[in-house]
């Protein structure tokens, strides 16, 4: 087959990764060989492929999806937030430094578009067919010029693009109608449908409103995929869409002892690899939340110190916000706290670092006995090891390199009374480990709360992942899907007016003050509209003014002005 398929989306959020995820299940239970792939991904919650390579957690779950291993390949270019304006650029799993927005997409973006093709035509190879996922909207107008992971790539593959729209949050089909009416003629040529999601309701009524977009599109809406809880698994920023929060908005099992365990996750900044404690989540009886207030740590059984991409500025914010006296007093009362990773780092006694914030001596809240030294190097791993008498597995993303110098070990790190720390991100998915490990915390908080004996957390991911497969084979017109993925978009596809708005020249000259404008402002009586309303077949404007959209090619089938009814919609003369 060799073919693929672009999964774009109306805004960030809209769903991509879940039906990519939901597409590459479809396609491998038909025993099509299928391969995940987002060019360019921003996110702080990563993994580690086996080849000790970095990417992102959405591309490690759509590679399970698709029941293959997860490689570097599979997200060429990763962006790792540092600042509102600075990211860390991690390109074919390793890190190769910091870079501004500006900086990024003023030049070094689309120097990465042939590293970026090439893995895609590695895949391309090797699967039967790869479904890519977008970013944000491919209606970026203003990142158009040097986007690789939306319409760039699916231009240079020649891939036909879904358009994905989040109907739950209102505005569907005016983000369908202006995703489509804001590309350029060459990229619209490619734009072959549309992909409702989270629809709640009878799909009846939805009908007239998908009538009525393509007639004004010339595309068809592929499928309306209905609301489910419990799909948002391991995506990119989103708390309530890991599962975490899926297994805690659906009916679980209830508590297999008399208690409950309550867990309290610290919102630090920049906070990473949250899905840390999705485990926790699913096991019946523990009940996870996020925090950002000390007195939110009162009744908590378990307090969790979750990794970041800013450690010394996290610490700051613990200090700040009064968590960190908060949890000094646990420590001294002997109540559970783990940190992972950054967490991990902040418990203990001293940060050096001149990499990551470049504050230089920082004092941790000397929970640990560890001393932490900040390296450029980063350390990237899947160790395996034992702890409580069970088998391990995890992995380790950081920069920062712990010198425990006392305490229990643990994981590679330590534990003082109560106190854990460890850099091992998914520890918690080990079931026998989580159970001995939630067994203690238990005992320390004084809860009768009992694990039960057969959650499995993979089975749980398995499940979710088959019902995305599920959701797309029954809601979806899959045979529409699969041409689309082996023979590209249909030929003759209409151009939507306005299209991508022209780019003016930086040697533009400067319009002199006194010559604007020529029109009075808008509300002035005698400034009526030279150019009739849309719809008037005369209506073209006879002066291009800056910023006219660009002419399709000549040949283009082209749609109706927005607001004209179709040629058999038109009443008769």
């Amino acid at each position: 087959m060799s073919g693929g398929l672009l999964v774009a989306g109306t805004t960030s959020d809209a769903g991509k990764s879940v039906v990519t995820a939901g597409i590459c299940r479809w396609l491998t239970r038909k025993g099509i060989s299928v391969a995940p792939f987002k060019a360019q991904n921003m996110s702080l919650n990563s993994f580690v492929t086996r080849e000790g390579a970095e990417i992102g957690r959405a591309q490690a779950m759509q590679a399970q999806a698709a029941r293959v291993e997860p490689s570097a390949l599979m997200n060429p270019v990763l962006l790792k937030p540092g600042s509102d304006r600075s990211s860390q650029v991690v390109l074919m799993g390793k890190p190769v430094g910091e870079m501004s927005a500006r900086g990024y997409h003023g030049g070094r973006q689309q120097a990465l578009l042939e590293t970026v093709v090439g893995c895609l035509e590695e895949l391309r190879g090797t699967y039967d067919a790869v479904i890519c996922e977008g970013a944000g909207s491919p209606a970026e107008i203003n990142l158009r010029r040097t986007d690789i992971v939306n319409m760039g790539i699916a231009r240079a593959a020649r891939f036909p693009v879904v358009v994905v729209g989040d109907i739950d949050r209102g505005g569907v089909f005016a983000s369908f109608f202006g995703t489509v009416a804001l590309l350029a003629p060459a990229d619209q040529e490619l734009v072959a449908g549309f992909l409702v999601n989270k629809f709640r309701g009878d799909v009846s009524l939805l009908k007239p409103g998908l009538d009525m977009l393509r007639d004004l599109t010339g595309r068809p809406t592929l499928g309306v995929l209905p609301f489910r809880h419990g799909l948002g698994i391991d995506e990119e920023d989103g708390l309530r869409v890991s599962l975490r929060g899926a297994v805690r908005e659906s009916v679980v099992a209830p508590p297999v002892g008399a208690d409950v365990l309550r867990v309290a996750v610290c919102a630090v900044p920049l906070m990473s690899n949250f899905t840390d404690v999705d485990a926790l989540a699913a096991e019946p009886g523990v009940v996870v939340r996020f925090v950002d207030r000390a007195e939110e740590l009162v009744d908590a059984d378990l307090v969790v110190v979750p990794g970041t991409r800013g450690t010394v500025r996290a610490l700051r914010w613990l200090r700040e916000r009064g968590l960190a006296d908060a949890l000094a007093r646990r420590a001294a009362e002997g109540r559970p706290v783990l940190g992972i990773c950054g967490g991990f780092q902040m418990l203990g006694e001293h940060i050096e670092d001149d990499v990551e914030s470049r504050a230089g001596s920082v004092d941790g809240l000397g929970l640990l006995p560890v001393r932490v030294a900040f390296r450029r190097e980063k350390t990237l791993a899947r160790p395996v090891g034992e702890a409580l008498g069970e088998r391990v597995e995890g992995y380790e993303i950081h920069h920062g390199v712990a010198d425990v110098l006392g305490g229990e070990p643990f994981l590679d790190g330590c534990r003082v009374g109560a106190v854990w720390g460890t850099h091992w991100h998914g520890s918690l998915e080990s079931d026998a480990f989580r159970r001995r490990f939630l067994t203690e915390i238990a005992r320390a908080a004084g809860r009768r709360f009992v694990p039960a004996p057969d959650t499995c957390f993979e089975a749980l991911r398995e499940q979710q992942l088959d019902l995305l497969g599920d959701l797309v084979e029954e809601h979806a017109d899959t045979a529409a899907l699969l041409r689309l993925i082996e023979s590209g978009a249909p030929a003759g596809l209409p151009f939507v007016p306005p299209g991508a708005p022209r780019v003016p020249s930086r040697a533009a000259p400067q319009v002199p003050p006194q010559a604007a404008p020529q029109v009075p402002p808008p509300g002035t009586p005698q400034a009526a509209p030279q150019v009739p309303p849309p719809g008037t077949p005369q209506a073209a404007p006879q002066v291009p003014s800056p910023g006219t959209p660009q002419a399709p090619p000549p040949g283009t089938p082209q749609m109706p002005p927005p607001g004209t009814a179709p040629p058999h919609h038109r009443p008769r003369p």
